[in-house]
């Protein structure tokens, strides 16, 4: 059995990333694709613990490479138990972020050193790379209104930051796009749903099927 495609979703708060990856694994399933829909920091039940300890607004400090390990062990629970059998059972993943969310919001964002996650990265999923990456891209202050509309008065620890921090995680995603364009597509995320959907499905449509 061929291994399924790994479809990442990237972009910061605000940008629709849930939305937009429900509707990719709508669309590849129309197509007669089995696939797994998951998120992170996430995706298993070990790994959602780690989630709300990364995202509550505690009183403990957690600093920048704490908060980088954090995620690092959450992603470590997914891909060995969700992410890898899905592969390898030939079934396609769609997941709310991955390792290009730690190189964007922990070293563009917090300075985490390029390094540092590279090496955690080869220990946790040293075959492991997105065959596709959807980022989703909008102003930051666009995405910061959307988020914090959604989240009222309960904003996470991310959803917290000043915009100067977003505007970093947005110039760190956009770099890594400019890098590697043959994986990473923009997708303008500023745009009505229906566009972005329409961006969305004309990628997926020119993934290889096997």
């Amino acid at each position: 059995m061929s291994r399924g495609q790994f479809i990442t979703l990237e972009g910061i708060e605000g940008a629709g990333k849930s939305t937009v990856a429900s509707y990719a694994a709508e669309f590849l399933t129309g197509q007669g694709i089995t696939v797994r829909l998951t998120r992170e920091p996430g995706g298993t039940p070990l790994a959602e613990r780690v989630r709300r300890i990364v995202l509550e607004r505690g009183t403990e400090h957690v600093s920048a490479v704490t908060e980088t390990l954090l995620m690092f062990a959450a992603r470590a629970l997914h891909v060995d138990n969700v992410i890898g059998p899905a592969l390898r059972a030939g079934e396609w993943v769609v997941c709310d972020r991955f390792t290009d969310a730690t190189r964007a919001y922990q070293g563009s964002g917090r300075g985490v050193d390029p390094m540092l996650i590279d090496s955690l990265a080869r220990a946790v999923h040293p075959q492991l790379l997105p065959d596709c990456t959807l980022l989703l891209d909008l102003p930051v202050a666009a995405g910061l209104a959307r988020a914090r509309d959604r989240a009222g008065g309960a904003a996470d620890r991310f959803e917290a930051e000043d915009p100067s921090f977003f505007e970093r995680v947005r110039a760190g995603y956009l770099a890594l796009a400019s890098r590697e364009p043959h994986r990473v597509h923009v997708v303008n995320a500023a745009a009505p749903l229906s566009e972005v959907q329409r961006q969305v499905a004309a990628i997926l449509a020119r993934l290889p099927r096997s």
